[in-house]
């Protein structure tokens, strides 16, 4: 359960601990199959919270307090995930994409995704004032991960063969679109 509205502050390396924490808890270790160790968390992360990549990685917090941890790219930024996609969905000349998890277990349900979805959205507009859309592939089987986005002003616009996160999904996808305010 949220307490307090979702804001966000960038992830730092002393951070690290509680995205292991995080990615280790099954729900969410499920879907994003990460690997753990301090190697493979600097690997991944060290590059944005150096600046050195593009991709933004923030903490969702509420009340203070930490729950959750998005990224956000552009997707021009990423050729061999645009040349993956092109197949699936006409991906906007301006498109933005986000990947999130809720990692604290007593904040899952009750809209808090949602919440967080929407509140992310809203940032990036700012954060971000030439995109024109969100897109967001989920693996078709993560229904809770669609609905937050379906709550949060998302439409299913895709559905096609994408490489999942984790190998034990097959390659079945829905992808999702919010299209900036104001721009048809």
């Amino acid at each position: 359960m949220l307490h307090g509205p979702v804001t966000f502050r960038p992830l730092t390396r002393a951070d690290l601990p509680l995205v292991t924490r995080w990615l280790e808890e099954p729900a969410v270790a499920r879907w994003w199959a990460h690997e753990t160790t301090p190697e493979a968390l600097e690997a991944d992360f060290g590059p944005s919270v150096d600046g050195r990549d593009p991709t933004q990685v923030l903490l969702a917090c509420t009340g203070g307090r930490p729950f959750g941890l998005v990224q956000r790219y552009r997707l021009s930024d990423e050729p061999g995930y645009l040349e993956e996609l092109a197949p699936v969905v006409a991906v906007p000349p301006r498109a933005l994409s986000i990947d999130y998890l809720i990692g604290e277990p007593d904040v899952r349900g009750g809209g808090a995704g949602t919440a967080m979805l929407r509140a992310f959205v809203a940032d990036s507009w700012i954060a971000y004032p030439d995109a024109d859309a969100v897109l967001v592939p989920v693996a078709a089987g993560n229904v809770a991960s669609w609905r937050a986005l379906e709550k949060a002003g998302f439409t299913r616009v895709a559905e096609g063969p994408l490489t999942p996160d984790n190998p034990i999904d097959p390659p079945d996808h829905v992808v999702y679109l919010l299209r900036r305010p104001g721009d048809g």
